[in-house]
């Protein structure tokens, strides 16, 4: 197998050293370079040929932002995952570098323990560089592991960081691991397995309204999709896609701004109107509430579910509970299985439902599981989907 090839460009060198560990340390991974800032990075991506770049945004000489634009007028194809602060004034230029080609970001932690708060996000740029990265190394000729291999050793690394704080540094050192036993030498992809045959309570009936369930590789994928939207489908859409507190509104406002449908972060309690979007908060399961009066958005800041809040299972376990066999449920790219259970359960209800299909999705991994359980009735590419759903929208719009 090959590894993956990851550039890391920070002004500072603590955080340079410090993301390099990670990288290095986790089978599959390794750093091919360094870099102090834009100007930097430019000079070396000349000579070297990662597969993924980590960028940080402000940084002297040229910030992440202005290599961002240099990127695209130069055309450099390699992936970037912007590493920003989670500050929510730096939310705006953050979701700018999204617009201007980046594929996703991971919230930076800052302050004097920057060495301790980093295993907090561990998970995040182990996972970011896997998808993106092994999808980018995947198409120009790499043999890279599925997504599931780096997944097992996330485990391991959270199960030792969970030692650490149980029990202290010298007992996890004596249950140490090391970087050759972490995984089997040979690890084979997991195959897709045929799907569980589903035999609906009831059919299909007309579409009140709309699900989408989205992570890993979903900003960019939900940008495709709203702005090809039909601007005169009538259903509403509520969409949970996995991203921290304080980025979901200047998110929902970039899609706002090329989508010819209202796309807003939802507010509790809010009524849910025809043709809106609504994007749950980070940090905010988001789900239906039925009244008399109407439908209505709800939020808490319940136990996050599948590891995610807000969680896809979540929205969809009230649309199956709520509208049963009156709703389109989609589930697209991301790690893991979150959504998978109950776009089942509103299949079994009766729900349209969609799922991204392997080619275009950037971890196949919670559509794979639907699929898998029988909770997708059609796999769809993502340059198809929002055709996908516009059309069954009309077809089974309530008169």
């Amino acid at each position: 197998m090959d590894e993956i090839s990851v550039m890391v460009c920070d002004d500072s060198a603590l955080m340079r050293n410090l993301i390099g560990r990670i990288v290095d340390e986790t089978n599959g991974l390794t750093v091919c370079g360094k870099a102090e800032n834009g100007l930097d990075l430019l000079e070396k991506l000349k000579t070297t040929k990662p597969d993924v770049i980590l960028l940080d945004i402000e940084m002297p000489k040229m910030n992440g932002v202005e290599f961002l634009k240099k990127r695209k007028e130069l055309r450099i194809d390699v992936p970037v995952i912007i590493l920003s602060s989670i500050a929510t004034e730096g939310a705006a230029v953050t979701i700018e570098c999204l617009e201007l080609g980046a594929s996703d970001f991971i919230t930076k932690p800052g302050g004097t323990s920057v060495t301790l708060k980093i295993a907090d996000v561990t998970k995040d740029i182990i996972e970011l560089i896997a998808s993106y990265g092994g999808t980018y190394a995947s198409a120009h000729g790499k043999k890279i592991p599925d997504p599931e291999y780096f997944s097992h050793q996330i485990k391991l690394k959270e199960a030792e960081r969970f030692v650490i704080q149980k029990k202290g540094d010298d007992a996890a050192k004596a249950a140490s691991i090391t970087k050759k036993d972490i995984v089997p030498e040979s690890w084979f992809k997991p195959q897709v397995k045929e799907p569980v045959v589903i035999t609906p309570a009831r059919e299909g009936g007309k579409i009140e309204i709309i699900a989408i369930g989205i992570s890993t590789g979903g900003p960019n994928a939900l940008r495709d999709v709203f702005k090809a939207i039909d601007p005169r489908l009538k259903q509403p859409i509520l969409v949970v896609q996995h991203m921290p507190a304080g980025f979901t509104k200047e998110f929902a406002n970039s899609l706002n701004n090329i989508c010819p449908l209202t796309v807003t972060e939802a507010v509790d309690g809010e009524p849910i109107l025809e043709g809106h979007i609504y994007i749950a908060p980070g940090s905010y399961h988001m789900f239906v509430e039925h009244r008399a009066l109407g439908n209505f958005i709800k939020l808490s800041q319940d136990e996050p579910r599948n590891g995610h809040r807000p969680s896809c299972d979540v929205l969809f376990e009230s649309v199956a509970n709520i509208f049963q066999n009156r709703a389109l449920g989609v589930i697209m790219t991301g790690m893991g299985r979150d959504g998978a259970a109950q776009i089942t359960e509103m299949r079994k209800q009766g729900a349209w439902t969609l799922g991204q299909d392997q080619a275009s999705s950037i971890v196949y991994g919670m559509p794979k599981v639907a699929y898998e359980l029988g909770g997708v009735q059609k796999q769809v590419p993502l340059m198809q989907m929002a055709d996908e759903i516009s059309k069954l929208a009309r077809e089974h719009l309530v008169s």
